[in-house]
């Protein structure tokens, strides 16, 4: 019998089959939040009229990418410290997002800020999507056209997510330091699950005080919000000072 991507008509009728199909679909609810809050951080600042598009050609390009990867999914993560450096990349990338200043990039056309958020979005989802990758291809039981059918699930949760986010993050600025904050707990928990540092540092992580290495993940969320926060409050006072020296010259 013909099969696609590994099923057959007769997978269909097998509960374990189904069972993987609502596997994927919870993996995809749990995991799904830190990218639609990193898409919305990328692309809260653009125009209005170009938010949907930051948002779906993010999205896509991510999606594009996770495709490769879970190909590659048992060999990346063979790969010394790879996801270290995914972890340590994701906090540039989340201390970048949290210190823009809305307006520092008005003097920037409206197509080039797009192609910049959709840039970020990939590179960072692509760091952070190893972990969903190895989850979502374990529930496939090695059926291509389930790990198809996660990713494809994952596009409308992650546009609708990272929509209202947009939108949520316009209206409260305090929702801003918390998804960095978040992106910032993901790059801990990407550093402390790296098979070459449980390997040096496993039984330092499992010491009570550092609560089984998720104190590493509290500390790199607290510091990606505190530097995005300073960081950004200089930006402010640069730009202050620089609209000041404009009115003085221009009254010159």
């Amino acid at each position: 019998m013909g099969s696609f991507g590994g099923v057959t008509l007769t997978d269909l009728s097998t509960p374990v089959f189904w069972f993987g199909v609502v596997s994927i679909i919870l993996i995809d609810l749990v995991l799904s939040g830190d990218n639609a809050v990193l898409i919305a951080m990328a692309c809260r600042n653009l125009p209005k009229e170009l938010q949907a598009k930051g948002i779906l050609f993010g999205t896509l390009g991510a999606i594009g990418l996770r495709v490769i990867f879970a190909t590659l999914a048992v060999t990346l993560l063979n790969i010394p410290f790879l996801k270290a450096i995914g972890g340590l990349i994701l906090v540039w990338i989340a201390i970048k997002l949290m210190s823009e200043v809305d307006s520092e990039q008005e003097d920037i056309a409206a197509p080039d800020r797009l192609w910049a958020a959709v840039k970020t979005i990939i590179v960072a989802d692509a760091v952070m999507s190893l972990d969903n990758i190895i989850a979502i291809a374990g529930a496939a039981q090695g059926k291509v056209a389930l790990l198809w059918f996660g990713l494809l699930v994952s596009i409308p949760l992650v546009v609708f997510g990272s929509r209202i986010l947009v939108v949520l993050m316009n209206k409260f600025s305090w929702i801003i330091a918390l998804g960095a904050g978040i992106l910032g707990w993901t790059a801990g928990h990407m550093l402390i699950t790296d098979i070459k540092i449980l390997q040096y540092f496993g039984n330092f992580l499992k010491l009570p005080f550092m609560l089984n290495g998720q104190l590493i993940s509290l500390f790199l969320a607290a510091a990606v919000i505190v530097a995005g926060i300073f960081i950004k409050k200089e930006r402010m006072r640069i730009k202050v000072v620089r609209t000041k020296k404009d009115i003085a010259t221009k009254r010159c």
